[in-house]
């Protein structure tokens, strides 16, 4: 089998294209890469498909084997991979995955796509859609306390959960002490939830760090940050269009007066491409297609 490993922004994953052969035992062979550890960073799986919705189909397994809905920072290497690997020659795309129809524009140098923007569709608010368990119609700036402290957080879904949480400073903050609380904070979160540690600096520009359910705290987040734009709108902090700077480099993101849809800009690149060797996985256990 051979694959590809793609960056945005810090968030590196193993890209395949499984229009052009056929793959069993997902959950284990998405195990097994991220066991593998192609470099540090390595957040994943994605696999390429064919749709019927749209030009392509994201299908995104974490780490730990569970199918994931949607990446902001995978869904823009998605645009890359498809047009340097000539598996198109468009250069605005839609995107079939689990959190909707995702829309990419690319910029394209001499036959390389150089800039993607992804528009990864309006934030839901809604705490049924979420979900959070709670009697509010909308999650926003809400006091939780977790552990010793008490934040006010803001729940944001563009099919996979984040919640956002302004602090002072992102530099000097326990990340995993209070990620992974409020990730398992399960009586709230029932289906446990992706954190976002924003720092407010002005108007036109945030800082954050991203803690992900089930993987940790990552160098850079796409929907995290679109998710930190979100909440500082609706907190009246500051513009809809920001650039929001995370440990793997700067996004710049606007949430569209208009349609309500949130863009991002940034490039991708490719990390390096390999065979690897996955028949044990054929050998044995059931067929997870």
């Amino acid at each position: 089998m051979r694959f590809t490993k793609m960056q945005a922004y810090g968030n590196d994953y193993v890209y395949i294209d499984a229009i052009h052969q056929h793959l069993e035992h997902l959950n284990e062979l998405a195990i097994f890469l991220s066991n593998r550890h192609f470099g540090v960073g390595s957040d994943g799986m994605v696999l390429i498909c064919p749709s019927d919705k749209g030009d392509f189909r994201m299908r995104m397994f974490n780490s730990d084997g569970t199918e994931g809905e949607m990446c902001g920072n995978a869904l823009r290497s998605v645009g890359k991979y498809v047009y340097d690997y000539k598996l198109t020659d468009k250069t605005n795309l839609v995107i079939e995955t689990f959190g909707g129809m995702q829309h990419l524009k690319l910029t394209v140098l001499n036959d390389k796509a150089v800039n993607i923007q992804a528009d990864i569709g309006e934030p839901r608010l809604s705490t049924q859609v979420i979900p959070v368990v709670t009697d509010l119609k909308e999650f926003i700036n809400q006091p939780v306390k977790v552990l010793d402290k008490t934040f006010y957080i803001t729940a944001v879904s563009w099919g996979n959960p984040h919640v956002v949480a302004f602090v002072d400073d992102v530099s000097d903050f326990a990340v995993e002490k209070y990620g992974k609380e409020l990730e398992h904070m399960t009586s709230l979160f029932p289906n446990k939830t992706n954190v976002t540690f924003a720092q407010f600096v002005n108007r036109n520009y945030l800082k954050m760090r991203e803690w992900e359910r089930g993987s940790g705290e990552t160098i850079g987040c796409g929907t995290g940050c679109c998710t930190a734009v979100v909440a500082a709108v609706l907190t009246g902090r500051c513009d809809r269009k920001i650039t929001v700077e995370q440990i793997g480099g700067p996004l710049e993101v606007l949430w569209d007066e208009n349609t309500g849809h949130m863009f991002m800009t940034g490039p991708s690149h490719m990390v390096f491409e390999s065979d690897i060797d996955v028949s044990h996985l054929f050998a044995r256990g059931d067929k997870n297609k």
